[in-house]
């Protein structure tokens, strides 16, 4: 464990430790809750308190405030809790069944650790009694060996928790909920059968958990404000400002919004943080992804003589295969438990609390900052005569059709790369796996995501996925037709993996896959054609232009297909660079 992750770790524990006082002062006579609850609606109430209206996998229904939602399999379940949880902003659920269930949910856990999601894994598991004897029980693996999920667990989760006593129960699900959400990364907790339904008291629910950030210490934190202010005045206030996904998941969207228009530096983001800016506002310059960023963005970028940067998770993918030009001579890294001033770093001195005494300090250097220019970011759709839908052409296109407060999903491959560079309108929301990048992972998120923006009034859901993509979760078209939400599904037809095939070979029979009747999956999958989805095909630009226009295509009032036939070998521009240069890395050994 770093100093830094420790130093984080124990603010946490002292956060846990002051809850704890505040709860043990609540008056005992106060009539907010009955005195005696179930272990189960305790927990339950507490996801209530945290604005959980939806729970994905397994069966919870009776409480009047969250909708069960039943998914066609543990992992597709997994990926709609993830997708909730980016949209809503707070915490995604999902419950499976001991040993084979969870463990099919996994690999989703896992990609929600990966990218900060703030996930409830919640296992149904054997009673007391039995994990103590352990009987060869149905979904054990034979040998006694109760706690190996759990062990198992502990790789994917930020905090993990096997409910054993009614004593301590509570407790364990206040600090599981805490550290899930303020660490944003999944946790873990085990719900024996015969603990779900014992009697607690309900008085630590009156007083709601304490998901503030922990405190910076003022010396360190007013050093570190100094030495910023410093830097910023020594390079004569040419400094850009570099947003990352860590300023998304952990909730400083509106803490940066006023840093950039207070200060009036420039603004760009990393691909793992588009939306995290208002793409719409004059002093957004676009995307910054290393070699493979336009000509332009790059030089603004990594000319600079400061960059300040918030929310870095520098993956290959989201740096261009490694190639930042951001030395650390140059840098200054705001993250949610350490913050870095070129080659110091300041454990515990987070950004949250960090980021408005900042811009306090920085507002003064607002005149000079916006005399530098930024690059206008813009995308316009090719004007030639070629009626082939190329990603060339499609990706400014579809930008025309999106409105604000859209929530736009990106599959893993062709799509992420495709749409990077698409100004997006004002308050749209954009989801993409880029650092897990689990194939067909948009297709349960879409629901999850779909979900949540009924519940905030949010503006349609629009995925885009490939073939090959939606043949690994297509199942959760179901869902969302049973569910009543919306999408519009644009699925891009090019016969196969196009990102494997330039990645490992643009003939391996590996790559291909059997082409489906797409038109007709919805109403396989129990959809009625007309009414409650509708599908399409198009092939040429001219018939996608029309279906765009569409008035009654556009107000996405029923679950829609469109199947876009594309040429097999065409990739977006990024697509390309960014498989040279993993090839380049990844050469095979002969």
């Amino acid at each position: 464990m770093t100093e830094s992750t420790a130093v984080a770790h124990l603010h946490a524990e002292v956060n846990r430790l002051r809850h704890e006082l505040t709860t043990l002062s609540v008056d005992d006579s106060s009539p907010t809750y009955e005195e005696n609850v179930f272990v189960g609606q305790y927990l339950v109430e507490r996801l209530v308190q945290l604005g959980v209206t939806q729970m994905f996998g397994d069966l919870v229904e009776d409480h009047p405030k969250i909708e069960w939602v039943g998914n066609c399999n543990e992992l597709n379940a997994a990926y709609a809790a993830d997708g909730y949880a980016r949209v809503k902003g707070g915490l995604g659920v999902v419950t499976t069944t001991f040993g084979v269930g969870e463990l099919s949910a996994t690999n989703g856990i896992a990609g929600a650790f990966s990218e900060h999601v703030p996930v409830l894994h919640l296992v149904g598991v054997p009673s007391t009694s039995q994990q103590k004897d352990k009987p060869m029980l149905h979904h054990t693996l034979g040998d006694g060996r109760f706690d190996a999920y759990f062990k198992a667990s502990e790789q994917f989760t930020i905090a993990q928790a096997s409910l054993t006593s009614k004593t301590t129960a509570d407790v364990e699900i206040d600090r599981i909920l805490t550290e899930c959400l303020v660490m944003a990364r999944p946790a873990y907790l085990m719900l024996p059968t015969d603990l779900a339904y014992v009697k607690i008291s309900s008085k630590r629910l009156q007083t709601p958990l304490n998901l503030s950030p922990p405190e910076n210490d003022p010396e360190v934190e007013g050093f570190v404000l100094d030495e910023i202010a410093k830097l910023v005045s020594d390079a004569g206030q040419d400094a850009i400002i570099l947003v990352d996904a860590c300023s998304i998941r952990h909730g400083v969207k509106r803490e940066v919004e006023e840093l950039y228009k207070r200060t009036g530096f420039p603004v760009y983001a990393a691909p793992m943080g588009k939306t995290a800016v208002n793409e719409q506002y004059e002093r957004y310059g676009g995307i910054y992804v290393g070699t493979l960023t336009h000509p332009e963005v790059k030089e603004k970028v990594e000319s600079a003589k400061l960059i300040i940067s918030v929310g870095a998770l520098k993956s290959d993918f989201n740096t261009g295969n490694f190639t930042y030009r951001v030395p650390t001579s140059r840098a200054i890294e705001l993250h949610s438990d350490h913050t870095r001033v070129l080659y110091a770093t300041f454990p515990g001195i987070g950004m949250q609390r960090l980021l408005p005494k900042l811009t306090a300090r920085l507002q003064p250097f607002h005149e000079g900052a916006k005399l530098l220019p930024v690059p206008p970011f813009k995308l316009p759709v090719p004007e030639d005569s070629d009626p082939t839908i190329t990603h060339a052409w499609l990706w400014p296109r579809a930008g025309q059709f999106f409105r604000p407060k859209d929530i736009i999903v990106a599959e893993t491959g062709t799509s992420s790369f495709g749409i990077l560079d698409v100004p997006f309108p004002a308050e749209a929301i954009f989801l993409s796996q880029i650092l897990w990048g689990s194939i067909g992972w948009t297709t349960g998120s879409t629901l999850g995501a779909a979900l949540a923006g009924r519940d905030l009034g949010l503006g349609r859901t629009i995925l885009f996925i490939g073939d090959g993509s939606l043949q690994l979760t297509v199942q959760e078209l179901s869902t969302m037709i049973r569910t009543g939400v919306t999408p519009i599904i644009f699925l891009l037809n090019n016969s196969g993996y196009t990102i494997e095939r330039y990645l490992h070979g643009m003939k391996r029979r590996y790559n291909d896959i059997s082409n489906w009747q797409w038109t007709k999956l919805l109403e396989t999958l129990g959809g009625v054609e007309g009414k409650t989805c509708q599908s399409y095909t198009v092939n040429t630009r001219a018939e996608f232009n029309k279906l765009l226009d569409d008035p009654s295509f556009a107000a996405a009032e029923r679950v829609q297909l469109v199947e876009i036939m594309m040429p097999r070998e065409d990739a977006p521009v990024a697509l390309k660079r960014q498989a040279e240069l993993s090839a380049a890395t990844n050469r095979y050994v002969v």
